[in-house]
This record gives C-alpha cells, sequence and structure tokens, in this order.
C-alpha cells in the first residue's frame, strides 16, 4: 500500500499501466496515421474534380423544359408533297402573324421554295461528302446528317434562346423517309428535340395512291413503325386531297369491314394478309390523329393546327412523363457507373498509398500473349525441324541399307546362285 501510494505521489505508474498507456499512443498514432493517407487521398480526388456522389452532375444534367415553341418534324415518303406541304405551313404561319421557325434537314435538296433560319446546306456540303468518302446518294445523306447531329446541341441551343418569340419549329426531314426515321441521327435528333421542347411528329401520305388498299396498308404499317420508333405524338396528313378526297382512308380506318370489302375482289396472298393486318391495326387506328390538307389550295391547314396543338397538349399529359421515366433511369445507370468507377479508384488510390502506379492499358498483356505465341510457334517449328531432320537421316540410313542389299543381291547373281557374299568366298 505505501509503495502505491508513493508512486501516486510521484505521478508514476505501475509497469502494466505504463505499457497499456503506450499500446494506446501507438494506435492513436495509427489512426492519426490512416486518417491523414485518407485526408491526402481526399484532397487528391478534389484536385482531380471527382466528387463522391454524382449529385452535382444531376443537377447540372437537368433540362429545362419549355412548353413553347411546339417541334413539328415533317416525314414522308418521296413524292408525297412533304416539302410543297411544308411551304405552304410556313406561307399559313407567316399569313396568320404565327411566329415560326424553320429548319431543313435535307443536304440534297437543290432549291427549297421556302427560307430556312436554319438549313443544313449552310454547313454540309452534301456532294464534297460524297466525293470524300466515296459514298453513293444515300449514303452521302446519311452521312451528312450524321455529321450535322454533331453539332445539334447548338441548334437546341439557338431555338432555347428565341422560345420566348417563337410559337412553332417547322422542321423539313429529307426525302429518302428510312434515312431519318431508322438512323441514329434521326433518333438523336428526335430525343434532343423532345427533351427540351413538345414535340410532334408529321407522316405526310399521298392520298391519291393510298387509294389502292395494299399502299394504304403499307403507309400504316409504317406510321406504326414510326409511331413505335420515336414515342411521340403522331399526326397523319394526308396530302393531296385537290386530286382525291380522303374520306375514303378515314372510312376504310374506322370499319374494317369497309375495308375488308374493298380487297375482297384480289384472292392473292397479299391481301390475305393485309386483311389480318387491317384486324391488328384497329387498336392503333382509335389513338390516331388523322386530318386532310391539300398543299396547293391550303384547304385543311387550320384543322390541321388544331390537330398539332391536340397533339402537344397529349406529349405534355402522357409522352413527357414516360420521357422523364427513361431518364431518369438512365440517369440512375449513369451514376450507379459513376460511383463504381469513384469506389475502384479510391481504393487503388488507399492501396498504392500514394505511390506512382502504372496504368494497365492491356497492351503489355496484349505484347506478352503476342510474344508468348511467338515462341511457341518458334519451339513447334524447331520440333518440325528435328523431325525432318530425323526422318532425314533415317531416310538416309534405309537408303544405304538398301543399297547394300542391292549389291549384295547383285553379288549373288554374279556367283551364280551361290548363297555366300562375294566377300566370303576367297
Amino acid at each position: 500500500m505505501d509503495i502505491d501510494s508513493g508512486l501516486k505521489i510521484l505521478n508514476i505508474k505501475p509497469t502494466e499501466e505504463s505499457g497499456r498507456a503506450q499500446m494506446e499512443s501507438e494506435e492513436s498514432s495509427a489512426l492519426k496515421a490512416n486518417d491523414k493517407e485518407k485526408e491526402e487521398i481526399t484532397e487528391s480526388m478534389d484536385k482531380l474534380h471527382i466528387e463522391e456522389s454524382s449529385s452535382g452532375l444531376a443537377g447540372s444534367s437537368s433540362i429545362n423544359f419549355k412548353r413553347k415553341p411546339v417541334i413539328i418534324i415533317v416525314v414522308g415518303m418521296a413524292g408525297s408533297g412533304k416539302t410543297t406541304f411544308m411551304h405552304r405551313l410556313v406561307c399559313h404561319t407567316q399569313s396568320r402573324n404565327i411566329r415560326g421557325y424553320v429548319m431543313n434537314l435535307d443536304p440534297a435538296v437543290m432549291t427549297l421554295p421556302f427560307a430556312a433560319n436554319i438549313d443544313i446546306r449552310d454547313t454540309i456540303r452534301y456532294k464534297e461528302v460524297m466525293k470524300q468518302f466515296n459514298l453513293g446518294p444515300n449514303g452521302g445523306i446519311l452521312t451528312s446528317l450524321n455529321l450535322f447531329t454533331t453539332k445539334f446541341d447548338e441548334v437546341i441551343s439557338l431555338i432555347e434562346r428565341r422560345a420566348d418569340h417563337l410559337d412553332y419549329v417547322l422542321v423539313d426531314t429529307p426525302g429518302q423517309i428510312e434515312i431519318f426515321t431508322w438512323s441514329a441521327s434521326g433518333a438523336i435528333i428526335t430525343e434532343a428535340f423532345a427533351s427540351t421542347f413538345p414535340t410532334v411528329v408529321t407522316y405526310v401520305v399521298d392520298t391519291p395512291r393510298s387509294a389502292n388498299p395494299m399502299t394504304f396498308m403499307s403507309n400504316m404499317l409504317y406510321a406504326c413503325s414510326i409511331l413505335y420508333k420515336t414515342r411521340l405524338p403522331l399526326v397523319l396528313a394526308f396530302n393531296k386531297t385537290d386530286v382525291a378526297q380522303h374520306e375514303f382512308a378515314l372510312e376504310w380506318m374506322q370499319d374494317f369491314e369497309v375495308f375488308q370489302a374493298a380487297i375482297s375482289s384480289d384472292h392473292s396472298y397479299t391481301s390475305t394478309l393485309t386483311n389480318s393486318l387491317s384486324l391488328a391495326l384497329d387498336e392503333f387506328y382509335k389513338n390516331l390523329k388523322s386530318v386532310g390538307v391539300s398543299s396547293v389550295s391550303g384547304a385543311g391547314i387550320e384543322a390541321y393546327f388544331k390537330a398539332i396543338e391536340e397533339s402537344a397538349q397529349e406529349f405534355m399529359e402522357t409522352y413527357k412523363a414516360d420521357l422523364d421515366k427513361r431518364r431518369a433511369e438512365k440517369q440512375r445507370l449513369e451514376e450507379e457507373r459513376q460511383k463504381e468507377n469513384i469506389n475502384k479508384l479510391r481504393k487503388d488510390m488507399e492501396k498504392s498509398k500514394g505511390d506512382t502506379v502504372v496504368l494497365n492499358t492491356g497492351l503489355k498483356d496484349r505484347e506478352a500473349r503476342i510474344r508468348a505465341a511467338m515462341m511457341d510457334e518458334d519451339e513447334v517449328q524447331e520440333e518440325d525441324i528435328d523431325e525432318d531432320d530425323d526422318f532425314e537421316r533415317l531416310s538416309e540410313e534405309e537408303d544405304a541399307i538398301d543399297e547394300d542389299e542391292d549389291e549384295v543381291t547383285l553379288h549373288e547373281k554374279d556367283i551364280g546362285g551361290m548363297v555366300q557374299p562375294r566377300e566370303t568366298m576367297n
């Protein structure tokens, strides 16, 4: 008791307590060192402009959606009167003081009957693209559209700056409809528009040619494919009503029995297929807006713009929700990928402890594999050479034996039937 009290007075602890204190001090120093390393790693990642979470990225990628202007993308088969229809729309907007903005995406058109605010021909030289890349007409149009798409964010920025002073943006597309509707550039353009403004697709139909039930069904199938490819509201514009009225088409769409009666005279396999397709497309017709227009006389244009307004409202109520859902899913997957990469980078930095890390690009492994393959080939060649040498040596020995046998045989024949060779007879 006296010793303990003396130690307390002298502020001296027993050996066990001093050892425990030393261990605690070592642990605290190790924790401090680890905290210091983590701080250094965090500072290094901050220098690389890497954040712990990608919430900032999500906020920066949010798009300010605008209810105006309404984007009208006009597509149609070659010869359906698409460019003339565009001209009528431009004239209508100008005569009614509707604030319109015109864009031409057809690089191969020689002349336009209307003035375009944005023209792809001012940026891309279609014939030069054909010469430079050794392409045909369709390949030249597709490549020109792809090149223009790389700068399409600037087009969106131009329209955004003028959005408060515009009601509609009229977009004319190439005459080869498949180049726009089924290409990557066409999908990028439609998605870029739909991500920022209400967007409606107009499919121009050649009404006189659609009087044939087979041609009508082909047009309807193409319209259906455009609807499900773009996932945007679709308006059917039956053009050239000054030549042929479109009431027959509306009747075929509303009553499939009338359409079946129109093809009843044809008993080929195409009529049977068309008959079946008319039943399958019945639900498609119910939710489709159709108007008859004349690009020459201007008849039906008022009804067309009314259908566009209804489709724009439908876009805001239905299609935009689906678009936001798909965008959110895409953003979530991107955030997960970035978090995974950041965690992997952090682990690598903690593992390296500030040392220089040589990034593995895979070239060394590729060179090693090539070198190993070459060594294997050399070994195989050496084995083949050794086998060839052994084979040649064996062949020479066999030839020598054969020659000896031949000599012995000749000697036996010279002796006249005696079995002993010549060298044994002296």
